[in-house]
């Protein structure tokens, strides 16, 4: 733990929690709009909801810009610096893939996807929620450990999931699908999407260990 000696005897600051609670709520709102566009098969609509989730993409960087200045300019933080830079990246992440993928529809044009897309969004919008919960629970780690744990746990049941959709959906594209084109565009939208998937677990992990130093 870093300035563990000061950190008895100095306030901590509590922007970084509220911070991260930002960039968490960010996530999860990109999250929602990402089942709408997955789902949606108007392409004026999709171009509409991409827009939209780059709003989210925007206000993420602006975000994390804000921490990192925050590090470099505190000294003494609520938890290591290096979690906090490594949970904040990974939060970036996830609303990166989120945006990666609404904007990969949009450039392939793809106005039919499988259902197993909206079934994906469908778990990350639910494990961008439990996110939320956890970094919410930050600010007191101590009293909401065990439930961290646990929303921990669930991150990994939900990526676990996630890759089993990702591989049925690949086995079924290259049994099933002729156009090579096709093929192509829906592998690449899908791969964002499960990649914003492992971003989520990988907040869990980090999470984990915040709680495992911390608790």
């Amino acid at each position: 733990m870093n300035n563990s000696f000061f950190n008895k005897f100095m306030p901590k600051e509590p922007k970084f929690c509220d911070l991260l609670k930002q960039m968490a709520e960010v996530s999860a709102e990109a999250a929602i709009l990402m089942i709408e566009c997955v789902k949606c098969t108007d392409y004026e609509a999709i171009v509409g909801y991409a827009k939209k989730i780059k709003v989210y993409e925007k206000k993420g960087d602006n975000t994390l810009i804000v921490i990192f200045d925050e590090l470099n300019s505190t000294f003494i933080t609520p938890f290591d610096r290096e979690d906090i830079h490594n949970l904040a990246n990974c939060l970036d992440d996830v609303t990166d893939y989120l945006n990666s993928c609404a904007k990969k529809i949009v450039i392939y044009r793809q106005k039919q996807l499988p259902e197993s897309a909206e079934t994906i969004a469908v778990l990350i919008e639910s494990a961008s929620k439990m996110i939320v919960e956890a970094v919410h629970g930050l600010t007191s780690i101590k009293k909401n450990a065990k439930n961290i744990r646990q929303i921990c746990a669930d991150l990994h049941d939900i990526e676990n999931k996630v890759d089993d959709i990702y591989e049925e959906f690949l086995s079924n594209l290259f049994a099933n699908e002729q156009d090579v084109k096709e093929i192509i565009k829906l592998k690449s939208i899908m791969r964002e999407l499960e990649r914003a998937a492992n971003a989520i677990e990988n907040v869990g992990k980090i999470i984990k260990t915040i709680i495992i130093k911390y608790a």
